[in-house]
């Protein structure tokens, strides 16, 4: 199952805000999809399967992920010691393109992956073109030297508006790198999730 590439705010009408996906916000407020409206106000509930689903769909949807990465990313953090959640968001919030977005490179991991693809982006002064590179504490995550590099991060440093920036990363402003410092803490994870609806939605696979 590829990449899903449509219309991205009908993703956020049915799902709520996704920030790695898109910053934009819809003026419809219904879910779309012909009964988006009354399949709720006529008292139709949504199953224990539905809601399990949305969530997954949270996940997917907001980290750029296709169905057998998903899938992956689940396999190895059941296989991880620890809260299993947890561990999982932690696991897809130290993608590049996940620490990338975090660092303020660009508004949304989608445009994030693509600075990754293009080849922007060092890991400890190395080229990495792979959106899943899988970071470590202590890496240094930098912009390639390149003139054209350097003016696309700095405008999109530019655009994004930062209240604080995780603990789990620190930024230099004046070589615009970052460090990581640790895992990420739960509650510094932007998307709103129940990550424990997402485990037991794969736990009969």
């Amino acid at each position: 199952m590829s990449r899903y590439r449509g219309p991205k705010l009908r993703i956020t009408r049915r799902l709520g805000s996704l920030p790695g996906l898109t910053q934009k916000q819809s003026k419809k407020k219904d879910r779309p999809g012909q009964h988006g409206k009354s399949s709720f106000e006529g008292g139709k509930k949504r199953t224990e399967y539905g809601v399990r689903l949305e969530e997954k769909q949270k996940l997917k949807y907001n980290y750029g992920l296709t169905e057998s990465q998903l899938y992956r990313y689940i396999k190895e953090a059941r296989r991880r010691q620890g809260v299993t959640g947890l561990i999982l968001l932690q696991l897809l919030e130290m993608r590049l393109d996940s620490i990338c977005f975090t660092l303020g490179f660009g508004p949304t991991i989608t445009n994030t992956r693509q600075l990754v693809t293009h080849g922007h982006i060092t890991v400890n002064g190395k080229v990495v073109n792979i959106p899943s590179f899988q970071c470590r504490i202590g890496d240094i995550i930098g912009i390639k030297p390149k003139p054209t590099s350097k003016t696309i991060v700095e405008n999109n440093l530019k655009n994004i508006r930062f209240v604080d920036r995780p603990t789990h990363v620190k930024f230099d402003d004046k070589k615009l790198e970052g460090t990581i410092m640790n895992y990420c803490d739960r509650n510094e994870i932007l998307l709103e999730l129940d990550e424990l609806l997402v485990i037991e939605y794969y736990s009969r696979r």
